[in-house]
């Protein structure tokens, strides 16, 4: 996290926010509605305060933040910058003031920045609402996007979950947000280092192999499967008896965990099966699952992570 040094209570502006992006340093953000949050926050050394429309459901009790209106937000901001000395401060244009008219977008921006005194606007969407971005941005106002999960959108979506897990909808959150996917195909693993010094490193049976050569090719971190949710985050993602290594997607939210002594894992099943059937059966355990053949209809374990019993 970022936090101002005693030496460096300079006010943050989006020139800075670059600079920071561009040597790699972590931009700390806050949200606050009043002044006496606002203060905190700043003296605490975050580089951004967030005047957000969740004010609608913090500080008024509404369930969505749909509510609040343009006044309502100017007021927050107002409050908001009267504490702040150093932080960008950054508020929401709130449902209803952006959409639908660029017109109206650049008067409610104008609004918020000549009324309030802050740095930046922030508005929700993408491609919809390109005409509004554009409007605003040429009248010298800085925007902060919201792309992915946009509450404003709650009567459309109907829930708050992470968004874009579609492929359709994952193309468009990248699309909105101007970035662009490669996809590389190499048969040398070093191949990845010309694009990245981070590795998430996939394979199952090499994996040893594939991490010694990348980190002895110059890669500065590579993390297998095998490395990943080994430990609980927040009290949940952890399972001291399974683990990615070896597992496969079940639904488009849940994946099927491998076992991580799988030895005693089949020696323990077929014990249970000795005891309830007397008869000594072999247990396998494969990484892959099985699928089944689209010609010849015939189910085939895939591509075996084994331990027999």
């Amino acid at each position: 996290m970022s936090v101002a040094k005693v030496d460096d209570n300079r006010k943050v502006t989006t020139h800075r926010l670059i600079e920071m992006k561009q040597r790699g340093e972590r931009i700390a953000i806050l949200t606050a509605y009043d002044y006496s949050m606002a203060q905190l926050i700043d003296q605490a050394g975050m580089d951004v305060i967030l005047v957000g429309d969740s004010a609608s459901n913090v500080m008024a009790g509404n369930v969505t933040t749909l509510p609040i209106t343009l006044d309502q937000m100017i007021y927050h901001g107002k409050s908001v910058m009267k504490a702040v000395n150093r932080a960008l401060v950054v508020v929401d244009l709130p449902f209803g003031t952006y959409q639908g008219n660029s017109k109206e977008a650049l008067a409610s921006a104008i609004r918020v920045m000549k009324e309030t005194h802050a740095d930046c606007i922030k508005l929700e969407g993408g491609a919809e609402v390109r005409e509004s971005i554009e409007r605003i941005l040429c009248a010298g106002i800085p925007i902060m996007g919201h792309l992915g999960l946009t509450p404003q959108s709650i009567n459309k979506f109907g829930t708050y979950t992470v968004r874009a897990r579609e492929e359709a909808e994952a193309k468009k959150l990248i699309e909105d947000a101007g970035a662009e996917v490669s996809i590389i195909f190499a048969n040398n693993p070093k191949a990845i280092l010309d694009y990245t010094k981070t590795v998430l490193n996939c394979d199952i049976h090499t994996r040893a192999r594939t991490k010694k050569l990348l980190l002895n090719s110059g890669a500065e971190k590579v993390i297998s499967l095998d490395e990943i949710l080994t430990k609980s985050v927040d009290g949940s993602g952890y399972n001291d008896s399974y683990g990615l290594l070896g597992s496969n997607k079940a639904t488009e939210e849940s994946v099927k965990l491998f076992p991580i002594n799988c030895g005693e894992f089949v020696r323990n099943v077929q014990k249970k099966l000795m005891d309830s059937t007397g008869k000594h059966i072999e247990v396998m355990v494969y990484g892959d699952g099985a699928f089944k053949d689209p010609v010849g209809k015939i189910w085939e374990l895939a591509d075996p992570v084994v331990s027999p019993a």
